[in-house]
């Protein structure tokens, strides 16, 4: 196993794809671990490294929107206007599979998850494979535990059962692409990510909705209650509640680490030392915040601490995925956001406007 120069080594990327191998690359969201997408017992071994269930679909990754329509048989114009706007970037579009993708790729389903990612050493990858070349790609760690953002993250996890690790530097978003469904003339986000919704609100004139919680009836990556979960147990806190349950838990013999966003002036009780409690001050600013989340929760894991206390993000849509993503990665549901929705109730109405 090898961490090569990433550009130099896109022929031997190649060699291994065709192959039959797996290949981790970086994208500008996470390191996904991708198989041939026409190489059935290839995109098999995905599923066995990952430990993830048969039915839980991949995404088909592909160098230019230019082919979208091979790879589904039917593109409403609000997928296409989206691919034009986003492509390459963070987003992924759900839609009816064509003959090109296999059912194993989709987890049985009849719809794929297509995306054209915006990083050189992925293009660059995508592009040597050919016109017709795809990748099958989930994120490069385990099923349901935080995704990698670096070679490094998947080396460590994953190791010698990836046939190669292409090294692109830490990705700049550091959360999962955002995933768009359609019904009809409007679009669905299933999974909030890179794009925020008032971005894709723009370009469909207001057309995007969230799905109703009991109305999932397409199953799409990163969507269970529990997902992204780092090993040391995560509790999502209000900032009233931070304190004193690291002092609870510290009493109790428990190092916790507390990650803390807001810039609030702390009162006396807030100063006292404990040494069974560390602080660490995240951005406050929901892309800055983003990029380093993965990374700071797996450098927590490492540090062996018994219980990590998120503070709560803002009730704000530009920080619609990180709420997602903590609140699936929180073990304790007493200290988890009590506001469930996903954005401000205040914008609510905006975007389910066209439901």
């Amino acid at each position: 196993m090898t961490l090569p120069d990433a550009h130099s080594q896109i022929g031997s990327a190649v060699a291994v794809l065709r192959a039959g191998g797996t290949v981790a690359f970086p994208t500008e969201t996470v390191y996904g671990i991708g198989a041939d997408v026409s190489n059935s017992s290839a995109v098999q071994r995905i599923f066995e490294i990952k430990k993830r269930p048969a039915d839980h679909p991949l995404i088909v990754h592909f160098a230019d929107a230019s082919r979208l329509h091979h790879w589904a048989c039917e593109v409403p114009e609000q997928a296409s206007r989206l691919a034009e706007r986003f492509w390459p970037g963070p987003l992924t579009l759900i839609l009816p599979r064509s003959r090109h993708v296999p059912k194993n790729v989709t987890g049985g389903q009849d719809t794929v998850g297509l995306r054209v990612p915006d990083h050189p050493v992925a293009l660059a990858l995508l592009t040597a494979l050919g016109t017709e070349g795809a990748l099958a790609a989930p994120s490069a760690n385990r099923f349901g535990h935080v995704s990698p953002t670096t070679a490094a993250h998947v080396y460590d996890e994953l190791g010698a059962s990836v046939d190669m690790i292409l090294d692109g530097g830490p990705c700049k978003i550091g959360l999962e692409s955002t995933i768009v469904g359609f019904n009809g003339q409007t679009a669905i986000v299933l999974r909030p990510g890179g794009i925020p919704l008032a971005a894709l609100a723009e370009v469909l004139s207001g057309k995007v909705v969230l799905p109703e919680r009991e109305d999932r009836t397409v199953r799409v990556p990163g969507a269970l209650a529990s997902h992204y979960a780092p090993a040391t147990p995560l509790e999502l806190c209000s900032s009233v509640f931070l304190w004193p349950r690291a002092l609870e838990l510290a009493t109790n013999g428990l190092r916790v680490v507390i990650m803390e966003w807001s810039s609030k002036e702390l009162n006396d009780l807030n100063r006292a030392e404990n040494e069974g409690i560390v602080r660490f001050a995240m951005p406050a600013e929901p892309a800055a915040y983003g990029s380093l989340l993965y990374a700071t929760l797996r450098r927590f894991d490492h540090e062996r601490f018994d219980r990590l206390l998120v503070e709560e993000p803002p009730d704000d849509s530009a920080w619609m995925a990180i709420a997602d993503r903590l609140r699936r990665a929180s073990c304790v549901p007493s200290y988890k956001i009590q506001n469930q929705d996903p954005i401000p109730r205040s914008e609510q109405e905006h975007y389910h406007e066209a439901r």
